[in-house]
């Protein structure tokens, strides 16, 4: 794969605040570009929360600001005043409307989210069961309905940087009574969208 030449190492390093769903593979592009880029990943389920989100978001990119660091946000729209949270910090985020568009593209996202996709993520199975109640409640036939309303199956994806979480995937698709299917992905497209945001961040004045 190409390597993204962006930052020379001398310089002050910028850090990432965003979603701990995809660190691995994060961390692992980071590693293999030698971006000098710091990480701070919050909880992987604080889409489902905004109000914490919100906060989280914000006291993190405070935090940092008051370190006199340079932050860019690894989020999708996961926020309905994401912008202008990004704005008032005077910082970006990565380009895509969730991690999954991120990871897979969007074409292929909305290939399979046509079909009845429910996107299932190694972080979110091994956490699937108290994940879903916390949101749903304890009713299984009410949480089996919201997912048969919009989904048809849940399809796992695989990344190189993947433990195997198959027993979890199949728990998971259990849960919510549907197929699972499985879908292996590179981190080809994930890289371009991180390269791409750095090199805006670093583009900034401020």
């Amino acid at each position: 794969m190409k390597t993204f030449a962006i930052q020379p190492e001398h310089q002050a390093p910028l850090t990432m605040i965003g979603c701990g769903i995809l660190r691995k593979e994060v961390d692992r592009l980071i590693e293999k570009n030698r971006w000098n880029v710091h990480t701070h990943y919050l909880d992987s389920a604080l889409h489902n929360y905004l109000n914490r989100l919100s906060t989280e978001l914000n006291q993190a990119l405070e935090e940092r600001e008051k370190l006199g660091e340079k932050t860019v946000v690894f989020y999708g729209g996961c926020h309905p005043l994401m912008e202008k949270y990004l704005e008032g910090h005077h910082t970006c985020r990565t380009h895509g409307q969730n991690c999954i568009v991120m990871l897979l593209g969007y074409e292929l996202f909305m290939q399979e989210l046509e079909k009845g996709a429910y996107f299932l993520l190694e972080d979110w199975a091994l956490t699937w069961e108290p994940m879903i109640t916390a949101c749903f409640g304890q009713n299984m036939t009410v949480i089996r309905e919201i997912f048969h309303s919009s989904h048809k199956y849940i399809l796992a994806l695989r990344t190189p940087c993947n433990n195997d979480f198959s027993s979890a995937a199949e728990t998971a698709a259990r849960f919510v009574d549907l197929p699972l299917e499985w879908m292996d992905v590179g981190l080809e497209h994930l890289e371009s969208v991180l390269a791409d945001a750095i090199q805006r961040r670093l583009a900034a004045e401020q």
